[in-house]
């Protein structure tokens, strides 16, 4: 619960703010450990307006905030100030209101003793499980500012990764979206009109452009029809996929789709490799290290194949040989090379090679994959508006020739 606060400091001076605990008295508490004098206390957003709860929902923290966070805080560490003086400067310093709260509430859970990393674990919205581990092997190494460094670099290259595969989709979905509403209502409002005409003058219509006037008729009479069905079947879509087994459903597909499947098993194999170097060059022990990268990889075959590949390591296999059962999703590149840095021990120095290799062929990939679309995309929406005019200007020309 959130619950805003008026107190006063040791000056006299007014200090108003909020923080985050689990009831009243806890938030009390924590207020008056900050050395303040409690004026009032309420719980936030009993007395809120619509507007205001709106822009609290808008009000959330972005990766690029924990990114900017990490790399703060690495400094911070670096520079040798204490971890309760850190998250305090930070909780007061941080533009976004929410995480500004949270980080206020980390620095009073370690002032009461609690570690940095379970006082991050509280808070898992904002800090992956991946995190939180990442922070603790770095309490026991004693390299917290190396380990803040790691986090905010694979998050960083984390974020832009999937930045440029949901870029490289948005300018064709706004093409397709266009075209669709463009088509949608020539057929209801342009056509409709038109083929009165082309009734009246008794000349005979084209075949083609009787399929057009009966698609036109079909969206005028029965199209909210078809929008109510379209409707609940994406809702129903929406509700199987998230459901274990309509996910696992999904992204099986996604592994599935001719040219797209290469592209989403180079993310997801990119994903693993880039997990595991972080964390195994953190001292994070490799069955640890595979549990928690199932929890980030974001793929339900993955997730599967992983969960595999941690049962085959605590019965005594190698990681290649647990791998090398999925010949399918794990290629046989990735493979041998983890082999290979089991035999010299290097394996965190492999895997980093192998992310850094997989991220250009994501790169390279998506490029390639917007290159094909554009011109595809060109030549069909240019297809489908020559029919349609096709299907209208032919007979109107051949009216107009009779007479």
């Amino acid at each position: 619960m959130l619950f805003n606060y008026e107190a006063v400091d040791a000056t006299g001076a007014k200090k108003n703010g909020a923080v985050e605990a689990i009831n009243v008295d806890v938030a009390i508490s924590s207020i008056q450990r900050r050395g303040l004098v409690l004026t009032s206390v309420k719980e936030a957003g009993t007395s809120s307006t619509f507007l205001a709860k709106n822009i609290s929902f808008f009000d959330r923290v972005s990766s690029r905030d924990v990114v900017i966070l990490s790399r703060q805080l690495s400094t911070l560490f670096e520079a040798q100030v204490s971890a309760l003086r850190i998250f305090r400067l930070l909780a007061s310093e941080t533009e976004n209101r929410t995480l500004g709260n949270k980080l206020a509430t980390i620095s009073d859970d370690i002032q009461g003793g609690n570690s940095i990393s379970l006082a991050l674990a509280k808070h898992p919205k904002i800090f992956s499980p991946f995190y939180t581990n990442m922070v603790k092997a770095g309490e026991e190494s004693g390299k917290l500012d190396e380990t803040f460094q790691f986090l905010a670099d694979y998050m960083d290259r984390t974020y832009e990764l999937a930045s440029k595969v949901r870029g490289a989709l948005i300018y064709p979905a706004f093409v397709i979206v266009t075209f669709l509403t463009v088509m949608i209502l020539m057929f209801t409002m342009i056509i409709p009109k038109i083929s009165g005409i082309l009734t009246d003058s008794g000349a005979e219509i084209p075949a083609y452009t009787k399929v057009i006037l009966g698609i036109s008729n079909f969206l005028v009479n029965y199209g909210l029809v078809l929008l109510g069905v379209f409707a609940i079947a994406v809702f129903l879509v929406v509700r199987f996929v998230r459901t274990p087994v309509g996910k696992f459903a999904y992204d099986k597909f996604k592994l599935s789709i001719p040219y797209g499947s290469t592209l989403f098993k180079k993310l997801y194999l990119s994903r693993l490799a880039d997990n595991m170097n972080t964390m195994l060059i953190s001292g994070i022990p490799i069955v640890h290290a595979l549990e928690l990268t199932s929890d980030v990889i974001n793929n339900k075959v993955y997730e599967n194949i992983i969960a595999e590949a941690v049962e085959s390591v605590k019965g005594g296999k190698t990681l290649s040989e647990a791998l090398s059962n999925h010949s399918e999703e794990i290629p046989g590149i990735m493979v041998q090379m983890v082999k290979v840095g089991e035999e010299t021990g290097e394996v965190g120095s492999i895997l980093k090679t192998m992310a850094h290799f997989y991220n250009r062929e994501v790169t390279t990939a998506v490029d390639s994959l917007v290159s094909l679309i554009e011109p595809a995309m060109i030549v069909l929406l240019g297809g489908g508006v020559a029919v349609l005019l096709a299907s209208v200007l032919v007979p109107i020309y051949n009216i107009a020739s009779a007479q």
